[in-house]
């Protein structure tokens, strides 16, 4: 069975703020437990391989401490692969997991676009969660095309952006950017649970969506 890329940010500031950010721990942690037991591997992949910073750590759940408390997996984090190490023709599916750091590295990382759009146009499946769609907002399929143009696509909203008081913070605004390439935004009320698929592709809305993410790539890669 193949395996499934997880990529993260390397990215540990939110802009001049001096808070610190990465990726987004539930985002990854909740995912990889559902796809490691559905039986698929999981490779870290970031833009600069590495070390991948971690958020959300601070109050885990049961599923979060299992992943903090995996030595395995917190040494991969450190050491993620970068993106000429990954084989498309390793991976069934991709996903980009959130957290505020992906708002600085994931759009103009060529290495994850290309990695990406191969896993995709071989047949695999493109997730991304919360802040993770940034790296959809420049991705490219080998028709010059957007990946997302009139895709039906979730992603942190800019309500939810304002809610936490970082609009003027992030480089762009998420959901207005991803509908400037020609998405189809479908948002649900702020910090709801909100899963879309369309195809291949399947995005969530926050970090309440990354279950449910994960569970849709399960069931599409059955499929497959």
């Amino acid at each position: 069975m193949k395996k499934i890329a997880f990529v993260l940010t390397n990215h540990d500031r939110k802009g001049n703020t001096g808070q610190k950010t990465g990726f987004y721990l539930p985002e990854a942690a909740h995912p990889w437990a559902i796809l490691d037991t559905a039986g698929y591997g999981i490779d870290f992949v970031s833009p600069l391989g590495g070390m991948a910073p971690m958020d959300g750590a601070d109050n885990p759940d049961a599923v979060c401490q299992r992943f903090l408390d995996t030595p395995a997996l917190m040494e991969r984090t450190r050491t993620t692969l970068q993106p000429k190490q990954a084989l498309a023709t390793d991976y069934a599916g991709i996903l980009y997991v959130g957290g505020h750091g992906t708002m600085w590295d994931f759009p103009d990382s060529g290495g994850i676009a290309r990695l990406a759009a191969d896993i995709y146009e071989a047949g695999g499946i493109v997730g991304a969660v919360c802040h993770g769609p940034a790296g959809l907002v420049n991705l490219k399929l080998s028709n010059g095309h957007f990946l997302v143009e009139g895709k039906r696509v979730a992603a942190f909203t800019d309500d939810e952006e304002r809610a936490i008081k970082l609009q003027d913070v992030v480089p762009f605004l998420l959901a207005s950017t991803l509908q400037q390439r020609g998405a189809i935004h479908v948002l649900a009320p702020n910090w709801q649970a909100n899963v879309v698929v369309d195809g291949r592709l399947v995005t969530g809305q926050n970090p309440a969506s990354a279950e449910g993410v994960a569970h849709e790539m399960v069931r599409l890669l059955k499929q497959s």
